[in-house]
């Protein structure tokens, strides 16, 4: 909130615009150069304020810190909650191992088939427009990877022949379970396929739960956006409040609604990047305390992963999301309460 020494800053330029008032009038008969150089000094003096407001506001609050800082932490709150639900959303993608946040079909291909015909059955499937990647594994390099998974090696060497196909594996550009379906069961009809393994169903559940939880972490970042604007709001009421008697000197002498709301946009600017800021700082603490565990039960699962948290575009989007509600939120509370506080 903003203290004594925001007042009397207040008061001392409203009393200077109102003593310069009348000399600014006679000078606007010297002529086009002096016309010219008074734009140039308003504005040189309109930024001026911008800045001595800004700063004083942003001192103040650190005068009081402590209220301040709960301030900070309610705001920092609400956005945390979104936040982390939505990088937890993201990397929900990486959970699979091996999927990459897209479903892979695999194609077991005949055993008549030759090298040349199952690399040539793998271009063909590369330039289609509907498939994302296309993998060749050899029938050799199957058996490879298979006895490397599974220590079978000593079972399978006692095998007259290899008992592994070539696989193909597929991963679809369309994510539509009902276009994978199709998909799949146009490449059944091959003949170089002899098989093909998909789950649908796994899959059309997986996206049935993550369109949910898309439309729930939005919800929740709507109605924690509208908490935030309500609390911001409601702290800049109360600093109206507290500074009602400076308001009506500020009018009395001359000063206009632009000028006394100014002080109280910035303390919202400065409340909402604050906010950010301590947001930003319970993402990556939260991150930081959730990784651990995590990454022992994917290792459980033999299974590799890493959260990826806020790189510098989200870090920015983070944190200018809460300067704009706080902006937002100080603008309401000034437009309802700036024009019942008028001189007697």
């Amino acid at each position: 909130m903003a203290g004594a020494g925001s007042r009397q800053a207040d008061l001392k330029t409203a009393a200077a615009l109102k003593t310069k008032a009348p000399a600014a009038r006679a000078s606007r008969s010297i002529g086009a150069s002096a016309h010219s150089q008074g734009i140039v000094d308003k504005m040189g003096a309109y930024l001026a304020h911008h800045a001595q407001v800004g700063i004083q506001t942003l001192q103040n609050l650190f005068a009081t810190w402590l209220t301040s800082l709960m301030t900070w932490l309610v705001i920092g709150i609400a956005l945390a909650m979104p936040a982390i639900l939505f990088i937890l959303l993201a990397n929900m993608g990486s959970f699979g191992g091996d999927w990459d946040g897209k479903p892979r079909i695999s194609l077991y291909l005949v055993k008549e088939i030759s090298d040349d015909e199952a690399l040539s059955f793998s271009r063909e499937l590369a330039s289609d427009n509907q498939i994302a990647g296309v993998r060749y594994i050899t029938a050799s390099s199957a058996l490879l990877e298979f006895t490397s998974q599974t220590g079978f090696g000593d079972v399978l060497a006692s095998l007259p022949s290899n008992p592994l196909p070539a696989v193909i594996e597929i991963e679809p550009s369309a994510l539509s379970p009902g276009e994978i379906k199709i998909k799949v069961l146009q490449l059944e009809a091959r003949v170089e396929v002899d098989s093909v393994s998909v789950d649908l169903e796994w899959i059309e559940r997986l996206f049935a739960l993550l369109s949910l939880l898309q439309r729930f972490v939005t919800s929740l970042a709507m109605l924690l956006g509208m908490g935030v604007l309500l609390a911001i709001g409601n702290t800049i009421r109360l600093a109206i409040e507290n500074r009602r008697a400076e308001i009506e000197v500020v009018k009395l002498v001359g000063g206009t609604d632009r000028f006394v709301r100014r002080p109280f946009l910035y303390l919202g600017f400065w409340y909402g990047l604050g906010g950010g800021v301590m947001a930003w700082l319970m993402v990556h603490a939260s991150l930081m305390f959730l990784s651990t565990p995590i990454e022992r039960l994917m290792h459980a699962y033999q299974g590799e992963f890493v959260i990826s948290g806020l790189g510098l575009g989200e870090s920015l989007i983070l944190l200018g999301s809460g300067a704009l509600l706080g902006v937002l939120g100080a603008a309401l509370a000034v437009s309802r309460h700036l024009r019942q506080i008028e001189p007697g």
